[in-house]
């Protein structure tokens, strides 16, 4: 019931805003972008089963796949709430396809995620990310509307194409990895293709 409020909530936001793109938001994407395997990852910033992903799954894929150039990996956006949204308006501010701050903000997740109001989340995000040097505006980058809509496109496209309803969620070639994620079971996968 709470995610059908939040998914018609960020629908609603999406489809009133009247403002025309005039820069397009890269994605974020790490690897040799015309490797053979191709892995997509829908994720949420708030999701801990996320940040579990990037601090325990991920290594092991850079090490074995994506530093030898054999695998890609694209980090595209699956906000469950408004506070992952934010969150990912920070880690696409800059625009420039780096997952430095997406990995921080992930790697720093039991910081952040802390609150029980918007205004809350939001104070902690930026008290997390001013120490660093990303070099961010975090107000303009929250109010970004061009950024939040390539946000809210991932999610849309996750939906419909592949009927996303939990993150993260692994594509492997155009393909739902159907598995558990574990990295023992994305080797497996990812062997197979290469």
């Amino acid at each position: 019931m709470m995610k059908n409020k939040i998914l018609s909530l960020l629908l609603f936001i999406f489809l009133n805003h009247s403002v025309i793109a005039d820069e397009k938001i890269k994605p974020i994407i790490e690897g040799n972008i015309n490797a053979k395997v191709k892995i997509v990852v829908y994720e949420s910033l708030t999701c801990s089963h996320c940040a579990n992903f990037h601090k325990e799954v991920y290594p092991k894929l850079k090490d074995e796949f994506l530093d030898n150039g054999f695998v890609s990996i694209e980090f595209r956006n699956f906000p469950l709430d408004i506070a992952a949204l934010n969150a990912s308006k920070l880690a696409h501010c800059k625009n420039d396809g780096n997952a430095n701050i997406l990995h921080f903000l992930y790697l720093k997740q039991e910081e952040w995620i802390k609150g029980s109001t918007i205004e809350k989340l939001n104070s902690n995000l930026k008290d997390v990310i001013k120490n660093q040097n990303f070099n961010l505006n975090f107000d303009s980058c929250i109010a970004d509307k061009n950024i939040e809509d390539h946000i809210l496109e991932d999610r849309i496209e996750g939906a419909k194409k592949f009927k996303i309803n939990a993150t993260p969620t692994i594509i492997i070639n155009d393909k739902k990895f159907e598995k558990a994620l574990n990295f023992k079971n994305l080797k497996k996968a990812i062997e197979k293709l290469i």
